[in-house]
């Protein structure tokens, strides 16, 4: 037999199967489906090794699918918009447009020497204006329906360059711009946003969803649910000044603890709220002035902080707390923000050790209004931290006595009688701001008159093309905006002259719904054809980073939900099962980056080594969920099992032999015990232990062959089950040695072996024997051994006599025939 040369079989088999179209996935009604979809790379022009461990196990678990009997769709694309096409045109002159399509041509290329089951016929790229013109489609239904809207937001923004920034554009801790180093600010911009807070509800809900319970966390406190109240708090100039009582000077609040009203001793705004200019008197100013000037300057993050030292400005204003009538100082503060909650706190220092260490730092009044039972009384005056709002309330007015339990729903009543506030819900999510001032995204679909106001573009001039003719200025500003026509365009109301929206839109909102336009990336009656979707929604199984959690994964969920609504979807979630990979990281322990000089390149581990062994050992050497460094070394012990594995099944023993029954029997029963771990560590998205189990069954099969059984029956069904095992990883392989074995074109058609439950039951099993709980001796008994057996063996062991000293044991328990626990 010949050499095993991976290459050479593995563009064979590559070929072959793409000409007979073994991967097209086809509607099929008298089969099941089963929708893998893996998340789809940005074309960045290199697959790196993150890809190939992101993909190929994913494409390993669909083939495991298709040969247990489903009709199997696995396909790709590409995310092809976004900022780093853009950045480069910027720097070195070439369009998006060209390298984008151009890193595409390369890494199709390099995506089809994984072997992976893609459906190529349905690829598809959401910068094509076949896929982008129904991205547009989508804005337009979403604005019809009161989805989107604009209103203005503060974006990172470059004084010197006159530009918006993204975030990856804004460096270091000093927050300067990349191109120019000038000091970012923040400005307040016109935007577009998606509603998607009108879904945070819905959101919260996983009922018949697979998805991993580290993912469900961390959406659930990204939405951050939380029940409280609202209240209004009147606000004065000075505390000699009238009130000011019209609704749009009133500062309101939202409190996840209504009952600590009464100890509220001042109130913080975000340095951005509308009332700062109002409620400042003119001798506080010019500080106020300042300080909002240098929170401008910081991000979110940076002002959230928990480790970031507290500061604040006094306004000169004060407002009234309304359950006591008491005037309170307003601050302004850079750790409340204007987009969270209300942007404004009412600031209880007793019980929250923020607001204790301001009140402390700044000379505030600090009121005890709960009292924990397990405490001495307390004093604001002498206590030196917080304490936790627990326990009986104090200085409360009718609700001093009550627990603090109780003392929740009767504050709500409260503010709700007097007329000041309201029960109320809040959340962390954000409405999703979708605008991105930048040229290389899908173009939003929306023209302004000066008379009619924004409209949407009419569908039947969809889509609206980005330009080709366009050029770049070292500030970065969007080339929409300076182009000399592009924005000049009709009103679609009055007919009059009017402009475009020279906004793009958010990546994201290509990727929320790519796994529609997979179904029929051709179709252009809409942006899939219902015959499609109707059979193959929703996603059977999704997998990719964990990092997609609170962005992509929220966006993609709230778009279904959103087109369900509409009527262009069905069912509440777009995913049934979610799976997500670890990360692969340098030699070096360190996260893989060109800077780093730390980078795999999977081009050349395939030209040495070939796709099977690149395959086999990214699935062999981490657990795929948690990742692991990659060991330059150990890709070779993978390379030397495909070798025996080629040489095991091509090459026939030297001699002739008798191999015995116990043999035979033996290895019918390691191939069908291997059979059924593998089976379920497929199911289990366990990979590691599959190529483990499957080099482990190697050595006993060479063991069987030297003794013997090559040309047995037993042997022809250890090799026929042991290369469809292989063949969802290896596929390569598998196909060569299945065909070289006689057997019929293709193994990927062919069915998952079924375990033969007799054949793999062991004779006899090994028992750990404790004694008092402490490991005395292990034996081993008949598999079909009694309970009763199980005792009279473990005393009768030799260890276990010694540490029983003669004396009968009070109790002697058998766990399930895994353990034995005796108690002296």
């Amino acid at each position: 037999m010949s050499d095993y040369v991976p290459q050479e079989i593995e563009t064979k088999w590559q070929k072959k199967w793409e000409t007979d179209g073994l991967y097209h996935a086809n509607v099929d009604e008298n089969r099941p489906k089963h929708y893998a979809l893996t998340m789809l790379p940005y074309p960045s022009g290199d697959l790196h090794i993150g890809h190939w461990y992101a993909m190929t196990p994913s494409d390993a678990r669909a083939r495991f699918m298709r040969m247990n009997g489903y009709n199997v769709m696995f396909p790709i694309g590409f995310d092809a918009f976004g900022l780093p096409a853009e950045n480069a045109a910027i720097k070195d002159g070439i369009h998006p447009m060209k390298r984008t399509f151009e890193n595409i041509q390369n890494m199709r290329k390099q995506l089809r020497s994984m072997g992976a089951m893609w459906d190529w016929r349905r690829e598809t790229a959401s910068a094509d204006p076949e896929y982008y013109k129904w991205t547009e489609w989508f804005f337009i239904q979403l604005y019809k329906k009161g989805l989107a809207y604009r209103k203005m937001s503060p974006v990172d923004f470059c004084p010197h360059c006159n530009t918006t920034l993204a975030r990856e554009q804004v460096w270091g801790e000093d927050r300067h711009c990349e191109r120019c180093e000038t000091p970012v600010i923040k400005k307040d911009l016109e935007q577009w946003f998606f509603k998607t807070t009108a879904y945070a509800d819905e959101l919260l809900n996983y009922e018949g969803m697979d998805w991993p319970e580290r993912v469900r966390v961390l959406q659930t406190n990204w939405i951050g649910r939380s029940e409280g109240a609202e209240v209004q708090f009147s606000v004065i100039r000075n505390q000699s000044s009238e009130l000011i009582t019209d609704n749009s000077s009133l500062i309101t609040v939202f409190t996840t603890r209504p009952d600590t009203l009464w100890g509220a001793t001042f109130m913080v705004l975000a340095p951005e709220h509308p009332l700062v200019d109002t409620i400042t008197t003119p001798e506080h100013k010019a500080e106020v002035e300042a300080y909002k000037a240098q929170a401008a300057r910081q991000s979110d993050i940076d002002r959230e902080a928990a480790d970031k030292e507290k500061t604040g400005v006094f306004t000169g204003g004060y407002a009234v707390n309304p359950v006591n009538g008491e005037k309170i100082p307003v601050w302004i503060a850079d750790y409340v923000l204007m987009t969270y909650g209300t942007g404004a706190i009412m600031a209880v220092p007793a019980h929250d050790q923020r607001d204790f260490d301001f009140a402390r730092k700044y000379g505030i009044q600090v009121r005890v209004v709960i009292q924990p039972d397990d405490m001495p009384p307390l004093d604001g005056a002498t206590m030196t931290e917080s304490v936790p709002a627990h326990g009986t309330m104090v200085n409360s007015g009718s609700l001093t006595g009550a627990s603090a339990d109780e003392a929740f729903h009767a504050a709500v009543r409260f503010v709700e009688e007097k007329g000041f506030g309201k029960g109320a819900v809040n959340y962390k999510l954000r409405d999703w701001l979708i605008s991105r001032q930048r040229y290389w995204g899908a173009p939003i679909p929306m023209i302004r008159c000066g008379k009619c106001g924004w409209n949407p573009v009419p569908e039947a001039d969809l889509p609206v093309l980005l330009p080709e003719d366009v050029e770049w200025k070292p500030t970065g500003q969007s080339p929409l905006k300076l182009h000399p026509t592009w924005k000049q365009a009709k009103c679609p109301v009055c007919g009059g002259e009017a402009e475009r929206e020279t906004d793009t839109m958010d990546t994201f909102m290509c990727s929320s719904w790519y796994h529609l336009r997979y179904l029929s990336p051709k179709y252009d009656k809409g942006p899939f054809d219902d015959a499609e979707y109707n059979y193959w929604m929703p996603v059977d199984t999704y997998t990719g980073g964990i990092e997609h959690a609170t962005m992509h994964l929220i966006y993609t969920r709230f778009f279904h939900k959103a087109l369900r609504d509409m009527g262009v979807t069905e069912g509440s979630e777009p995913m049934i099962q979610l799976r997500n990979q670890g990360m692969v990281l340098g030699e070096d322990h360190e996260k893989m980056s060109k800077s780093r000089g730390n980078v795999i390149p999977p081009d050349e581990l395939v030209e040495r080594y070939g796709a099977d062994a690149v395959r086999a050992y990214l699935m062999f050497f981490a657990r795929w969920d948690m990742g692991a460094p990659w060991n330059s070394s150990g890709i070779e012990g993978t390379v030397r099992w495909l070798r025996r594995v080629w040489t095991m099944v091509t090459e026939a023993p030297s001699g002739p032999g008798t191999c015995p029954d116990e043999m035979k029997r033996i290895l019918r029963r390691r191939v069908h015990q291997t059979l059924r771990s593998v089976t379920r560590d497929f199911r289990q998205f366990e990979f590691n232990t599959i190529v483990s189990s499957l080099m482990e069954l190697l050595n006993e099969m060479v063991k069987a062959r030297d003794a013997g059984a090559y040309g047995t029956p037993e042997w022809n069904e250890a090799i026929d089950i042991y290369l469809r095992m292989m063949a969802p990883v290896t596929p390569h392989i598998a196909e060569e040695l299945w065909a070289q074995t006689g057997r019929k074109y293709s193994i990927h058609t062919h069915p998952w072996p079924t375990v033969d439950e007799d054949a793999a039951r062991e004779d006899e099993i090994v028992i750990p024997v404790q004694v008092n709980g402490k490991l005395r001796d292990r034996i081993t008994v008949p598999a079909d051994a009694s309970e009763e057996d199980i005792q009279k063996a473990a005393l009768a062991s030799e260890a276990v006599k010694k540490f029983l000293e003669g004396k009968p044991p009070k109790k002697v328990i058998v766990a399930q025939k895994k353990l034995v626990n005796i108690v002296v």
